[in-house]
């Protein structure tokens, strides 16, 4: 049964539970209908016996009369004869059949003797091939007793046909919860084999464009019961899996895009290295330097491939945090990387979430406005209002039409492809404050430059 499909085993789990329902039902049922026919049988003989031998008793008893007792002994399942003394049979009512003798013993000999009419004495027999019960009822007087004798052959054959019923009725329903388990299974599991085909075909082509069956949409049903959900949250899975696929693809090719630049610039300045000493103190120094910046820059892009690649994040739990302290902290390292004025102007926000996500989704914005505007005569301000977090320049503001690019993975405006950058960082800022319940935000400000942050649900209570 291991190798059998589900439909199959479907039908035969439901063939054997009928089975065994059948077999202990039917059970009872001919056991329970056996016990009552016999009893009634019996006492259907038994009554007939003690009208008789009452009948007897009586003062105007006539046995042998047509209208007397024994006028009701023939039947079907009733048959009688009376006994002399002397051991002789007398039948006084005769069918048109072959007369048959009920066999005599020495008791009931011993009752046709009998001075007291009415005596019985009871037996079982059989005689031409039948069974009988036989009652031996006496005349009295040494006159002779009657025989009734019931067979038990219309009972016995009554009860085979009943047991025959039964088992064609359950041989009936066996087949039909067989057919009905196989309906049932067929329905049930095709989803699932369309699934399965499903999930070989992903195996072993490694393609994810195969149509999956999410239940009885098609058929105007809503997927609800667990074959649908399976279905439904198969062909998600498969989406979201074509989806980091294309994501992939897509961060290789731009990533392959943005090596490019830094990686050509270290080729060539690593073929002048081989001219260094024809090179004045000047160039020398220009050489270096560009190695420096571009061996930096390069890093840079590698250690955000590398994060964005392999989705990593701080090993650290959420808590809360003050966004003025975090503001604080990235105005101080920016002042002392690049010799801009950074003004924080935050309130008492707090929100709860990973503070060096939250603190490399502040630093970036100001990092990239001491970039655009390394000579601004105003400072950078960085405001903290109620969640929301403003990063203000007066650089050269923001392109109208790039505005909801900006925070695109690899996009870069056109006024920013020729300075240093990958064109990461301000992507990773929305990943992380969309990590956070927040959203991003850019704008360009009144008088010139640009205004670059995020709004962070605040902590309450």
């Amino acid at each position: 049964m291991r190798d059998w499909r589900l439909g199959t085993r479907f039908a035969v789990s439901f063939a054997l539970v009928a089975a065994v329902v059948i077999a202990l039902v039917g059970s009872l049922a001919y056991n329970t209908a056996a016990f009552l026919i016999r009893t009634d049988a019996q006492t259907e003989f038994d009554t007939t016996v003690q009208n008789l031998s009452r009948n007897m008793r009586g003062p105007s008893m006539d046995p042998l009369g047509s209208e007397g007792a024994l006028a009701v002994l023939h039947s079907q399942s009733f048959t009688f004869q009376v006994v002399t003394p002397d051991g002789g049979v007398q039948v006084p009512v005769r069918d048109k059949e072959e007369v048959r003798f009920l066999p005599v013993t020495d008791d009931d000999h011993r009752i046709a003797a009998e001075e007291e009419p009415g005596v019985v004495h009871t037996r079982e027999d059989s005689a031409h091939g039948e069974d009988y019960r036989i009652a031996s009822v006496s005349l009295g007087g040494e006159g002779g007793a009657v025989q009734i004798g019931q067979r038990l052959s219309p009972t016995e054959q009554m009860l085979s046909r009943l047991a025959m019923q039964m088992l064609g009725v359950g041989a009936a329903v066996l087949i039909g919860a067989g057919v009905a388990g196989w309906l049932i299974g067929r329905r049930v599991t095709g989803r699932l084999v369309r699934l399965t085909e499903a999930a070989e075909y992903v195996s072993s082509t490694g393609r994810l464009d195969y149509p999956v069956p999410g239940g009885d949409a098609a058929n105007g049903r809503a997927s609800a019961d667990e074959v649908g959900r399976l279905g439904n949250a198969f062909s998600a899975m498969l989406t979201r899996l074509a989806s980091s696929k294309e994501d992939q693809r897509r961060l290789v090719q731009n990533a392959s895009h943005e090596l490019r630049t830094p990686l050509t610039s270290l080729r060539t300045n690593v073929s002048v290295m081989k001219r260094f000493d024809q090179l004045p103190p000047e160039g020398r120094e220009q050489l270096v330097d560009d190695l420096q910046g571009e061996t930096r820059e390069l890093t840079g892009l590698v250690d955000e491939l590398v994060q964005l690649a392999t989705d990593r994040r701080e090993d650290e739990q959420p808590t809360d945090v003050r966004l003025g302290e975090l503001a604080e902290r990235v105005a101080d390292r920016t002042r002392r990387r690049t010799g801009r004025d950074v003004a924080v102007d935050a309130d008492g926000t707090v929100v709860h979430g990973r503070p060096g996500d939250l603190e490399r989704a502040l630093s970036n914005p100001v990092e990239n406005a001491a970039k655009f505007d390394p000579d601004g005569a105003e400072p950078i301000a960085v405001v903290v209002r109620e969640g929301r977090v403003e990063v203000r320049d007066r650089g050269p503001g923001l392109d109208e039409q790039e505005l909801e690019h900006i925070f695109e993975r690899f996009y870069r405006s056109a006024s920013a492809r020729s300075m240093p950058g990958s064109g990461l960082g301000l992507s990773m800022v929305h990943d992380i404050v969309s990590a956070h319940g927040g959203h991003v935000l850019a704008a360009n400000r009144s008088g010139g430059g640009a205004v670059v942050g995020f709004q962070l649900p605040p902590k309450t209570g």
